[in-house]
């Protein structure tokens, strides 16, 4: 690729504009139908799918090169509303916390909602700063087969409760002040990125 992909999309005060994180190794119709359910539940104006270097607690044995996964992201979401980018390995950020810091001072006020999985929400306690990532922007979690329970009974979710939003007020989060987060539930897809890169494995 020739360098676009690890530009920050562009965007205008005022624009409600969700920031869906992750390996996408490889992207996959569950990450698209998570991104098309948020984009109209949370009456998002844009949807970017920031495409990272790596997650810092991940194995990154597998992890196919940056450019290619942003590549394959692109061709699977097509859709006017939503961006894919690279461009936290442009800046270095490992964790999430630097890329939530350095949006909310480069763009103020655009109103951002960062976008997680029911299983990242039961691991949130160990990412980096987590608390801070909860104060800096407001967060929609969405359900993942099997994961509702364990998730809305996590140890950052218990921390959080007080100011989790009933989902039917979805549509005013990105409108709220953080710490700010909902649970959504909705139509889900079974598929992993862990699956598929096993089902490609065993089939070579």
């Amino acid at each position: 690729m020739d360098g676009s992909h690890l530009r920050r999309p562009p965007a205008e005060p005022g624009m409600r504009v969700g920031l869906f994180g992750g390996s996408f190794n490889p992207a996959h119709e569950g990450h698209r139908l998570v991104a098309l359910q948020c984009l109209r539940r949370l009456a998002l104006d844009r949807l970017w799918v920031l495409v990272s270097p790596g997650n810092p607690l991940k194995d990154h044995s597998e992890l196919a090169p940056l450019a290619e996964r942003v590549e394959a992201t692109q061709r699977l979401m097509d859709h006017p509303q939503i961006e894919v980018t690279g461009f936290e390995a442009a800046h270095g950020f490992q964790y999430t916390y630097e890329t939530l810091d350095y949006l909310a001072d480069a763009e103020p006020g655009v109103k951002f909602v960062w976008l997680m999985g029911a299983d990242s929400l039961m691991s949130f306690h160990r990412w980096e700063r987590w608390e801070e990532i909860a104060r800096t922007m407001p967060i929609a979690v969405y359900a993942r087969p099997g994961a509702t329970f364990r998730a809305t009974r996590s140890m950052a979710a218990v921390a959080l409760e007080e100011f989790r939003i009933p989902e039917d007020k979805a549509a005013i989060l990105a409108d709220s002040r953080p710490p700010a987060w909902v649970y959504l539930r909705g139509v889900m897809s079974a598929q992993s990125s862990t699956a598929i890169r096993k089902a490609r494995a065993s089939s070579v």
